[in-house]
């Protein structure tokens, strides 16, 4: 494979997901064209030498209302081709001249055995971990962060969790049957997270307990504003090991048509964004964008929102390893 060029006549090469010279540094080719990982980032279960993974987790067997998350990794990876070859926004750098990151592909299990699947992210995910990386996850139904969840926790300890939603996800189960609006209980009943460094932003809906979790409902984010919100998840969080789950419905149905269980009053896309541009002080270990449905999208704006949300994670994770 010929090295890229500025010579009109000799194009760059396409296929960077596969053929890429390097871990390191942007792609340059066509949106509409070429193999599709996130960002144009190396296809490979290869972590010698990687700082992050991108994985996917096409599960969405657990979900209370409308189903096709189980398309949302190939939808957000589409989608993320938009990004390819320019500085991003709004890092005006690019994340991978210092930043290793691959895509890894998909979680695996017998679509025949749904009720394995979760044990089987969950040491899927570790793998991953042991491997020195860092992880962010592409979903599927919002149960899936659940093994994740654990998956980290068995590394870091308990931890703080930083959660976009308009779902406290905090209905009862009875100890073994688990899904989409209930792992946030059992995460907390199992000490996999620490209610006391958790703080859940956009909800709007109510749920029969809170877990002692902080909430910052929809409503209030006109009154507090986006600074208001950022002190807040800073001052709840502090310093310790952090993990950053965002729902794509915490998004307005304006912004993110394209999920499950969509509920009007939400954040627009650009608050959201902010809100996560500026967290670059918490100790994400981890993090996932979950519950794009894309049957129910329209012009991929959902999808859309959802790989921005992924791409500015981890800018905001290659300026942390920077030091910027």
């Amino acid at each position: 494979m010929a090295e890229p060029t500025n010579d009109p006549l000799r194009p760059r090469p396409t296929d960077n997901a596969v053929f890429g010279p390097s871990l390191l540094g942007g792609a340059a080719e066509p949106t509409y064209g070429g193999v599709l990982s996130f960002m144009r980032r190396r296809l490979t279960r290869d972590l010698a030498g990687v700082d992050a993974v991108v994985w996917g987790i096409p599960f969405d067997s657990a979900v209370s209302n409308r189903s096709g998350a189980r398309f949302g990794p190939q939808a957000i990876r589409r989608a993320s081709a938009i990004f390819d070859g320019d500085p991003q926004y709004p890092f005006e750098a690019d994340p991978f001249a210092a930043l290793a990151v691959v895509d890894y592909g998909d979680a695996v299990w017998d679509y025949g055995r749904p009720w394995e699947a979760h044990g089987l992210i969950a040491r899927q995910a570790r793998e991953i971990l042991d491997a020195g990386c860092h992880l962010f996850s592409l979903g599927g139904d919002h149960s899936v962060t659940w093994p994740l969840l654990k998956a980290h926790a068995a590394v870091y300890g308990p931890l703080g969790l930083v959660m976009f939603d308009a779902h406290q996800d905090t209905w009862p189960d009875d100890g073994e049957r688990i899904d989409h609006g209930s792992f946030v209980l059992r995460a907390v009943r199992e000490g996999v997270i620490d209610p006391e460094r958790s703080i859940q932003v956009g909800i709007r809906t109510h749920a029969p307990e809170t877990c002692g979790i902080e909430i910052i409902h929809g409503y209030e984010l006109d009154d507090i504003g986006i600074f208001g919100v950022i002190r807040r998840i800073e001052n709840r969080v502090g310093s310790g090991a952090a993990y950053m789950t965002f729902d794509i419905d915490c998004l307005d149905p304006a912004f993110a048509p394209g999920t499950g269980t969509p509920v009007a009053g939400g954040l627009s896309s650009r608050e959201a964004l902010s809100i996560l541009r500026a967290l670059g002080d918490i100790g994400f270990v981890g993090g996932d964008v979950v519950e794009v449905a894309p049957a129910y999208d329209h012009a991929d704006i959902t999808a859309i929102a959802a790989s921005t949300v992924a791409q500015t994670y981890l800018g905001v994770l290659a300026e942390s390893r920077r030091g910027d």
